[in-house]
């Protein structure tokens, strides 16, 4: 690839990394408007460097919820209380324990998923199925008029572990980790703020922990530009997720998830009717 930059190049990559940004942290699937974005609009670098791409912008999302909880969740911050240290650790225990569905799934099938399930049909399926899922869980929360779950410290190991099977659920493009684990936070009695938080806290080690394993696989052997384009890539995403996480903190303040789970099924039927059309797969 040539050493300058190429203009339509950077444009398709500030597009991906704003699409990133605002749907790493909406229940509505990153990574499977990734592949929907980039199946309309490829970049012409290079598959490792694609794959590189995914990863760094992801990566850029994750350092946006460490700015905006790095206070809350600092254990060690000599503002905080002896107790409310001793809380915080706890919900790092939670987080841990949480984690480790996702991490014996995503070691196991992570390849295979990427091989074979990285397809626009597959995306169409979970968006569709995921949204009927948010619409069920919200008229059933609405019915109940019940949040058992309104603390950090009513969510219980086994609740925090409940919820990790949900999010290992997500390995499947188009599911959406975020949308996974407030459905299952949410089934489990949580409120709407605490699904949500939780699952932005799950976020950090499972993300974390793909980027390394993909970045150590594919390394930095990359030219100039392609740098320049993973640097912009990853700051675009950070900056974007900072206003994608406030926005949704705010809307579930005055509404419910509902909205998300009709978006999904909208654009999974579009996306599914134009692929049958045109015949591609």
């Amino acid at each position: 690839m040539p050493e300058t930059i190429d203009l339509l190049e950077l444009i398709r990559i500030l597009i991906l990394s704003i699409v990133q940004g605002i749907t790493e942290w909406l229940p509505i699937s990153s990574t499977g408007h990734m592949i929907l974005v980039e199946e309309f609009l490829p970049l012409a670098s290079s598959a490792a460097f694609k794959e590189l791409f995914m990863v760094l912008v992801q990566l850029g999302s994750i350092f946006a919820v460490v700015v905006l909880y790095f206070n809350k969740l600092n254990p060690l911050s000599l503002k905080k209380s002896p107790q409310e240290r001793h809380d915080t650790w706890i919900i790092w225990f939670k987080v841990v324990v949480a984690s480790i569905p996702a991490v014996l799934f995503g070691f196991i099938l992570d390849d295979y998923m990427d091989k074979y399930l990285n397809t626009p049909l597959v995306v169409a399926a979970m968006l569709i199925l995921y949204g009927f899922a948010f619409i069920w869980v919200e008229s059933r929360q609405q019915s109940k008029h019940t949040h058992e779950i309104k603390t950090f410290n009513k969510l219980t190991f086994r609740d925090a572990f409940m919820i990790g099977c949900f999010q290992a659920l997500a390995i499947i493009p188009g599911t959406s980790r975020s949308g996974a684990t407030i459905i299952g936070a949410l089934l489990l009695g949580s409120s709407r703020f605490i699904a949500t938080e939780f699952s932005f806290y799950m976020s950090i080690p499972i993300m974390f922990g793909a980027s390394l394993k993909k970045l150590l696989k594919f390394g930095f052997t990359f030219t100039h530009a392609e740098l320049i384009y993973l640097g912009i890539g990853m700051l675009v995403a950070f900056i974007v997720s900072l206003i994608a996480i406030k926005f949704l903190l705010n809307y579930i303040k005055r509404h419910d998830f509902k909205a998300f789970g009709y978006y999904r099924i909208i654009l999974g039927s579009i996306i599914i009717l134009y692929f049958l059309f045109t015949g591609l797969r």
